[in-house]
């Protein structure tokens, strides 16, 4: 092969030499791609170097030697760091390939057709270099499109560090506003920030939204997932739905209007995700619809203060009857303060629920029917419960409730259904 191929040296040169002239052409016409990319000169200059390279590689491979592959894996890094697809990359290089076979036999027939099935065993040797080439610019592609998603996602990254942490200094606020248009976020809008809670699984298979659904951009850190929800025309709602397949604890921060805001949104959301309910059912906290637990949840030391003076006595009490007596109030505030549907919840007689009561507002020096008790009783009872799903190995056995508490000044002792 490397005899018939020195024989022919001259000619074979100047068949590649319009073989590129051809493919080069054909490329910029039929690959929108290429054309975006590359003038006409340099795309033909890089097709005549690859054929050229092909040729010495099958006289290498003729010596025994290997073929080299340095030039293939640069040009597959460059062509993914300038983003042009693998397909039309690998397109050019079969037909380039194609082209080089037919130059080849051309250039012998011209010069001793007899000796053309003396060529014939190249092919397969051609071809092998040819596929040597191709894998070492495919490896080399999909490497550097690795290493430059990688680059990609830091980079979202950072972006939405800045939108929800916040910047330091006076340029704060102008780092949103272009943190938030690199992320082709608009100035103006609706936006939310959700917060999930960490099982410690390492991360979750998050929604990035549908046309149906908002958009949401997604920071996985090590302590949780944080959600950039843009809500466009969609309620607020609608974010619980996108998190309901996940199963885990979320909290969900107000509506803001712009980018610069969400530094706010995010430590409203992580507030909101404190109240989120522990028990089976809905466990995305939105936190306008939980702001009495979300109160005391951002007032520690008050909480503290909160659980010792209005529920002490009953805290003090034995378990089992410190269990009664806070899931039964728990229950009566879930009811809207109908000892009825308590009753019912509990399982147990009506006038059961109201001896507990009773001797729940013995302890506590509170009456369930001022409604200032009640706001008290409904903080205490939250931030008992705030703590017992802070502290695990030390909480008493109170069920979490499986419906929002009553809102302030909403006590009922009427047997009527809620309403």
């Amino acid at each position: 092969m490397e005899r018939i191929i020195e024989e022919i040296r001259e000619d074979l040169s100047r068949r590649i030499a319009l073989a590129a002239d051809r493919l080069a052409d054909r490329t910029l016409t039929e690959d929108p791609a290429y054309a975006a990319l590359l003038g006409r000169a340099e795309l033909r200059e890089r097709i005549h170097h690859h054929l050229s390279e092909a040729v010495e590689g099958l006289m290498r491979s003729s010596r025994g030697l290997p073929v080299e592959l340095a030039e293939a894996r640069a040009i597959g890094e460059l062509r993914a760091e300038q983003g042009l697809p693998l397909a039309s990359l690998l397109r050019t290089y079969r037909r380039g390939g194609r082209l080089l076979w037919q130059s080849l036999t051309e250039a012998v027939a011209a010069h001793d057709r007899a000796a053309l099935p003396r060529l014939l065993p190249g092919a397969a040797a051609l071809w092998d270099v040819l596929d040597q080439m191709t894998d070492a610019v495919t490896e080399s592609y999909h490497r550097a499109g690795a290493a430059q998603g990688d680059r990609e996602r830091e980079r979202r990254a950072a972006l939405l560090d800045v939108l929800l942490d916040g910047a330091d200094g006076p340029s704060a606020a102008v780092d949103a506003e272009a943190a938030a248009a690199q992320l082709g976020l608009p100035e103006r809008g609706r936006f939310a920030v959700v917060v999930l809670a960490s099982d410690g699984s390492g991360g979750h298979t998050v929604p990035t939204g549908s046309a149906s659904a908002p958009r949401v951009l997604w920071r996985v850190r090590a302590d949780g997932e944080i959600g950039l929800v843009e809500l466009g025309h969609h309620p607020l709602e609608s974010v619980r739905d996108l998190l309901a397949p996940l199963g885990v604890r979320a909290g969900v921060g107000p509506v803001v209007g712009a980018p610069a805001d969400l530094v706010r949104a995010h430590r409203l959301a992580a507030l909101a995700l404190r109240t989120a309910p522990e028990s089976e059912g809905p466990r995305t906290a939105l936190l306008d619809e939980r702001l009495p637990a979300a109160l005391v949840a951002g007032q520690a030391e008050l909480a503290g203060r909160l659980r010792h003076v209005v529920l002490g006595p009953v805290l003090a009490l034995p378990a089992e009857d410190r269990r009664t007596l806070l899931t039964t109030l728990g229950t009566w505030l879930a009811c809207r303060g109908s000892t009825t549907y308590a009753a019912q919840r509990l399982y147990c007689h009506r006038n059961t629920v109201s001896n507990r009561l009773r001797r729940l507002e013995q302890l506590t020096g509170r009456s369930l029917s001022d409604p200032r008790h009640v706001v008290e009783l409904a903080l205490a009872h939250s931030a008992v419960l705030q703590r017992a799903a802070a502290e695990p190995a030390t909480r008493p056995a109170v069920p979490e409730q499986r419906v929002s508490p009553t809102p302030g000044g909403t006590a009922r002792r009427s047997p009527r259904r809620p309403g």
